[in-house]
C-alpha cells in the first residue's frame, strides 16, 4: 500500500470536504452563522430548516457534488492501483471529515449526510440507489431526516459487504457509518423527545 497515495487522497478529500455551501450563504446571503439556529450545524438538513428548501437543495446539491467531485479525481488518478477502491473509500471518509470538521470554522461544521450520498454515487450507482431509496424511504415514514440517515448508513456497510468490496473499505465505510451515528445522537435524543423538527414542517418554508 502507497503512503503517499494515501497522503494525497486525504488531502484531496478533506479539503474539497472544507467547501461549506451551508456556512457561506448563511454569512453572506442572510448575515448569520448557521450554526447558531436550529440543528446547530452547517449541512444541507439546517440549511432547509433555517434557510428555506429552497437554499437547502442548492447546499444540499454542492455538498453531493464536492464528494462525487473528489472521489472521481482519485479514482481517475488512481486507475491503475490494486488499492483502488480503498483509495476511494478513504477519498470519501475525508470529504466527510472536512465537511463536519472544516479547519477555519473552528472543526465545527456539518453532520455528513448529502456529502456521504455524494460519494456513494462515485463509489457505485448500485449502493447509491440502494441509500437513496433507503434514505427517502425511512425519512418519507418517520419525517425525520436523521433516522432515514442512520438507516442508509447501515445499508451502505451491508452492501460494502455483499459487494465483496474488501476488508479495509468495509473497516472505512464502519468508520463512516459510525460516525454519522454519532453526528446524528443529538437528534435522536431530540426526536425521543418529540423536539426535533420533522421534514414535512421545514418543507412549508
Amino acid at each position: 500500500m502507497n503512503i503517499q497515495s494515501i497522503f494525497t487522497v486525504i488531502i484531496v478529500g478533506y479539503l474539497l470536504g472544507c467547501v461549506q455551501p451551508a456556512y457561506i450563504i448563511g454569512r453572506l446571503i442572510k448575515k448569520i452563522d448557521i450554526r447558531k439556529y436550529g440543528s446547530n450545524n452547517a449541512g444541507a438538513s439546517n440549511a432547509t430548516i433555517v434557510l428555506g428548501w429552497k437554499y437547502g437543495i442548492f447546499v444540499g446539491l454542492i455538498d453531493i457534488a464536492k464528494a462525487i467531485a473528489a472521489v472521481l479525481i482519485v479514482k481517475h488518478s488512481y486507475i491503475n492501483s490494486s488499492d483502488l477502491h480503498f483509495l476511494m473509500y478513504l477519498t470519501g471518509a475525508f470529504v466527510i471529515l472536512g465537511h463536519n470538521y472544516p479547519f477555519y470554522m473552528r472543526f465545527k461544521g456539518g453532520k455528513g449526510t448529502a456529502s456521504s450520498i455524494g460519494m456513494l454515487f462515485a463509489l457505485d450507482i448500485r449502493i447509491a440507489l440502494i441509500s437513496v431509496l433507503i434514505i427517502l424511504t425511512v425519512t418519507a415514514i418517520t419525517d425525520y431526516i436523521a433516522l432515514g440517515t442512520i438507516v442508509m448508513m447501515v445499508g451502505f456497510c451491508i452492501c460494502t459487504l455483499l459487494f465483496n468490496y474488501g476488508t479495509n473499505p468495509l473497516a472505512v465505510s464502519v468508520f463512516i457509518g459510525s460516525l454519522s451515528l454519532y453526528n446524528h445522537l443529538p437528534n435522536l435524543k431530540r426526536i425521543l423527545k418529540r423536539q426535533e423538527i420533522g421534514l414535512r414542517s421545514t418543507m412549508k418554508k
